[in-house]
């Protein structure tokens, strides 16, 4: 049966996430830049609160995969932390500067996270030649890739991630980016084990004082008054989806 993993943004959505029927977590900060390494505190109180497997983000920042030397050392050390805290997996991905895998750095990471299932991320959708990188991951022994087959959603990406489906069983191929009820049955009729979905929206802030006037963001159109979250009702629909599928 297809696996789903919700991408949640704090402790409470993982919880809501477990209860509703989700299969495994990936854990981040900062949802507006696409998921950045969660806090020591939040680390720590999800390994409390939930049960199912939880894969907390290795990311320092937004933008590209190419990081300085600062950058990484940074990321070696959250790896040794998550690692130490005993989650059973992270997800991660270092490019170099021409797009490919960048090897000698993710081997160091294969080497910290000795004993953790590694999902490298969409920062596969950013590589230059992705059956090279495919391979590339393989070898490393990367247990999963995180992609939208190089589109701007899975869905648009189809084509590719079924063609890395056939390349090779290994990493398992998670189909990421825009996956929703509405369009699940594609994947699952494309054989996709594994379902990467956020499942959530924008809701507002319960605070009832505003002051509109001035933003704590550099996009000055940021709304500081709303909060993204799991809406609970989604990912049930989606597991419930993938269950009558399974039948």
């Amino acid at each position: 049966m297809a696996l789903l993993e919700i991408c949640c943004y704090s402790v409470e959505c993982a919880v809501t996430a477990q209860k509703m029927g989700a299969d495994r977590i990936e854990l981040c900060a900062a949802p507006k830049e696409g998921g950045l390494t969660p806090s020591y505190g939040v680390l720590k109180s999800a390994r409390q609160a939930v049960t199912i497997p939880v894969h907390p983000i290795i990311r320092p920042r937004g933008g590209d995969f190419c990081y300085t030397a600062g950058e990484f050392s940074a990321m070696l050390e959250d790896i040794a932390l998550v690692r130490d805290l005993g989650f059973p997996g992270l997800v991660t991905g270092l490019l170099d500067e021409d797009g490919h895998v960048d090897l000698p750095r993710m081997r160091q990471v294969m080497d910290v996270a000795k004993g953790m299932a590694v999902t490298f991320h969409r920062a596969f959708d950013m590589c230059k030649d992705p059956l090279q990188a495919f391979d590339t991951l393989a070898e490393l022994g990367v247990a999963r890739v995180l992609t939208s087959g190089q589109q701007s959603s899975a869905e648009k990406g189809l084509q590719l991630i079924t063609e890395l489906k056939a390349h090779s069983g290994v990493p398992i191929i998670m189909a990421g980016a825009g996956v929703r009820a509405s369009n699940l049955e594609r994947f699952l009729n494309a054989g996709v084990e594994e379902l990467h979905s956020s499942a959530g929206k924008w809701i507002p802030s319960p605070m009832r004082y505003r002051n509109t006037g001035l933003s704590m963001s550099t996009d000055a159109e940021a709304d500081e008054y709303s909060r993204y979250g799991v809406e609970g009702e989604s990912v049930a629909e989606m597991k419930s989806l993938i269950e009558r599928h399974h039948v």
